[in-house]
Formats: structure tokens, sequence, C-alpha cells
């Protein structure tokens, strides 16, 4: 499987070929390119290519900047050993920097990971403010953040993520 370049996908879109995303599903509600077929690994996992994907004879793979994807090659290649498969070089950041479009829905919540990022990182800011403007104390909150993105890290279970996950923003 190789990568190609994004005007090389746009070719082979107009001549059949099928792109799917890979990428969680807060992200493609986010941001998508207009052709591609919305399938998590998960999903190819438990259900295999979709159908407007299995009769075809070229699909091409994409996620945010390409990481997944190569990570997800050993599914890839066993869904689709009968077909031309391609990774969309970079995904779709490099999709965008080739300045081809993309369809945005700015109404959608930020991906969970970015409200992850952000919370994770305005408590280990307050925390270190707090604790070094108003009482030493306040140090412990950049320890507890710090030791549950460890933790996230560690065993795949994210608690902020759970929590943000059931804010009223993030319910569709």
């Amino acid at each position: 499987m190789s990568t190609i370049s994004p005007h090389h996908v746009a070719q082979h879109l107009q001549a059949g070929a099928k792109l799917i995303d890979i990428r969680s599903i807060d992200e493609h509600r986010r941001e998508y390119i207009p052709a591609a077929i919305h399938c998590t690994v998960a999903d190819l996992h438990a259900r295999g290519l979709p159908q407007e994907a299995q009769q075809c004879d070229c699909v091409i793979f994409h996620c945010a900047g390409g990481i997944r994807t190569r990570e997800a090659l050993p599914i890839l290649q066993q869904l689709c050993a009968n077909q031309t498969v391609y990774l969309l070089e970079n995904g779709i950041n490099g999709w965008k920097q080739a300045g081809l479009a993309t369809v945005t829905d700015t109404k959608q919540p930020l991906p969970l990971i970015r409200q992850v990022q952000i919370v994770a990182g305005s408590l280990a800011l307050v925390g270190t403010l707090a604790g070094t403007f108003i009482n030493p104390a306040f140090y412990i909150i950049p320890g507890f953040v710090g030791a549950g993105l460890m933790l996230a890290g560690f065993t795949g279970f994210c608690g902020m993520a759970r929590l943000l996950a059931i804010m009223p923003w993030n319910k569709t």
C-alpha cells in the first residue's frame, strides 16, 4: 500500500475510486471531504468494507494526518486483498493544504480529544498559576491532571473524555 497525493486522490475519485474516512464520528461531523464514506477502524473490524466500496477497483483511506491509516494497514490490507488500495498522503490535513475543498460544520462540537486537551491544559495552567500566586496546595490540580493523562495513556480509559462526552454540547 502506498500513499498518494491529494491531487492524485481527486483524480482517482473522478475515475470511480472510493474514499474512506477512518476518523472518529465527531471528527467527521466537524469536517470531512465531500466524497468520503465514513467508516472507523472499529467499524471495519466489525462489519468490513462499506457496501459502496466493496465492488470498486480502487479504495483510498484517510484519517487526520496519516498516522491512523498507517497503523490500520494490516486490517486494510486484509479487507482489500483484491483491490488497489492507497492512503491519502497526510490525511485530510494534506487535502486541505493542497487547497482542496472540505465541508466544515462549525455547529458541531470540537472533536472529543481536542476538548480533553483544552480542559486538561486549562486545569494545568490554572492550577500552576494558583499554586504560584495563591497557595502551593493548588499544585495538586496539575498533578491530578497529569496522573489522569498518564492513566489514560496506559489503560485507554480517559475519565475526562467520558465526562465531556455526556455534556450537552456533545449530544447529537
